[in-house]
């Protein structure tokens, strides 16, 4: 198990799903600990409802359906469906409402999504989700990349509420980008990074607030990690796409 972990975290993040197939094949003991550990490719769906699009993942999937955080219906519809309960779908719809303005400021575009629900530690869980296709045919603006593609996943497990609430946060980033172009050049790079975050903060401000505050801290902690794998002037052609 601990080799087939090793393994997917050297996969280049386009050819994950494939991997993970075949490890899964190999190794249907450990079938359930490689899907829930495996952060896989993030895959997008249009909410009939709104009109807006959404992404999917396992945090907003039950069976083979997925929930909109925008009608909070599932697609396709599904019968006796997992719900966040009244609370918590407040708080949700205000999640993607803020965090769609984080994402045009800080992406130019994209697609985000939020997603809540409780857990048994009489807390709850938000997984927020970013994906920004950079290529000339999809989000970019720029043109600088043949293809490119940024994928942030930020699990945050909330605790308790009290004065003072602990916050535990697990983000994981995957980066892909290719360029066919004379003036940059070719080349090809890809990988994923994952990192974790564990902050007591006052209640005083809001979950929204401090879980933003932590989210808008370690993605910067991602890029400058990156950006020291990576030469300079490739990340930076890349992140202002």
């Amino acid at each position: 198990m601990e080799a087939a972990l090793g393994l997917m975290r050297r996969i280049p993040p386009k050819h994950s799903v494939t991997a993970l197939s075949a490890l899964v094949s190999l190794l249907p003991n450990h079938s359930s600990d490689l899907l829930s550990q495996v952060d896989q490719p993030l895959q997008v769906l249009c909410d009939s409802e709104s009109g807006k699009e959404f992404i999917l993942c396992e945090y907003n999937r039950d069976a083979d359906s997925y929930r909109s955080p925008w009608s909070n219906k599932y697609h396709p519809p599904l019968g006796d469906a997992l719900l966040p309960s009244d609370e918590l779908r407040k708080l949700e719809v205000e999640a993607n409402e803020v965090f769609a303005i984080y994402r045009d400021q800080y992406y130019e575009g994209g697609i985000s999504s939020v997603y809540l629900w409780e857990d048994n530690n009489e807390g709850f869980v938000a997984c927020f989700l970013i994906k920004k296709d950079g290529a000339r045919t999809a989000h970019g603006r720029r043109g600088y990349l043949q293809e490119g593609l940024w994928e942030a996943i930020h699990v945050i497990e909330v605790g308790p509420e009290d004065e003072t609430t602990r916050y535990c946060l697990t983000s994981t980033v995957m980066l892909s980008l290719t360029t066919d172009k004379e003036s940059s050049g070719t080349f090809n790079l890809s990988g994923s990074i994952r990192r974790q975050m564990t902050m007591d903060l006052p209640l005083a401000d809001g979950h929204l607030c401090n879980m933003g505050k932590m989210i808008e801290e370690m993605e910067g902690k991602l890029r400058n990690s990156l950006d020291q794998v990576c030469a300079a002037q490739t990340f930076t052609c890349f992140f202002v796409f």
